[in-house]
């Protein structure tokens, strides 16, 4: 009886809890996969609300606005895979490396995160075991199959940004993210500054660094994949008008882009 009661205690999803990873197109035939380490804001039923007003779980601390739709329409129009993560950042941040203070966040931007203060050793265990590790095994085993089968992989990781913060406005519409590698990013900026109606970021309004970055620098860096990070602005991608609009002028760049790569055998 005492074992499963600790068993009991080190388990986070339970019963009504859905799986942490979604994927669309797992068979897709594009050169292109894409992440999303922020898609969803669902919190696991064992948690409550973190002690969080509603009103605050619904902005962008807790999740990336409009990413998930845009990701998955980018995904149908590419015909690219799509591995991303249903979680609330405020559970785990998947984009953080678990020794990070951000992993498990006590503050985010001007909001305390009650149920997230003194936590044992046992539950941050908990939540990296059942969230963030099956979502980044399963971007692994991805990359894995792919490299085995010798097809090609370009990893885009998709995420959005909030038009003010910490009361400071943000002038970009979208932002190409990325650390030691910048072949991608420097044709995604050209791509994106050519279309003339755009306030691009050049690492704006982030920059990636092996600190308080884990799918580039993980996934992308440490096993040679020509890649890059999107930061797309949260007002811009707020309904599905503006998600399909994103998505269809992301597919189209990313379309020309693949031509490139392949003429510049960096995609076989």
């Amino acid at each position: 009886m005492a074992l499963d009661t600790i068993e009991a205690a080190d388990q986070l999803l339970g019963e009504g809890d859905i799986p942490p990873v979604h994927e669309v197109n797992a068979q897709a035939g594009s050169p292109f996969l894409l992440t999303s380490d922020h898609y969803g804001r669902i919190l696991p039923r064992a948690l409550g609300d973190l002690g969080v007003a509603e009103s605050e779980l619904t902005r962008h601390i807790a999740w990336d606005i409009g990413i998930a739709g845009v990701a998955d329409r980018l995904a149908e129009m590419l015909g690219a895979h799509l591995i991303a993560q249903r979680y609330s950042r405020l559970v785990i941040d998947c984009n953080r490396p678990p020794a990070a203070v951000s992993s498990i966040p006590v503050i985010s931007e001007a909001t305390a995160i009650p149920r997230n203060e003194g936590i044992s050793e046992r539950e941050g265990a908990a939540r990296r075991r059942e969230i963030f590790e099956p979502y980044h095994s399963r971007i692994d085993a991805a990359i894995d199959r792919r490299l085995h089968d010798k097809r090609p992989t370009v990893l885009v990781s998709l995420h959005s940004f909030t038009p003010v913060y910490a009361g400071v406005a943000r002038p970009w519409h979208i932002g190409a993210l990325y650390n030691r590698d910048t072949v991608l990013p420097q044709l995604l900026l050209r791509h994106l500054r050519s279309q003339g109606d755009l306030v691009v970021g050049d690492n704006e309004p982030y920059a990636v660094n092996d600190l308080t970055d884990y799918t580039i620098p993980v996934h992308g860096e440490a096993r040679g994949l020509v890649n890059t990070g999107i930061e797309i602005r949260q007002d811009l991608i707020a309904d599905q008008s503006g998600q399909q609009q994103w998505a269809e002028r992301l597919a189209g760049i990313f379309a020309e882009i693949e031509v490139e790569l392949r003429a510049e055998r960096l995609v076989d």
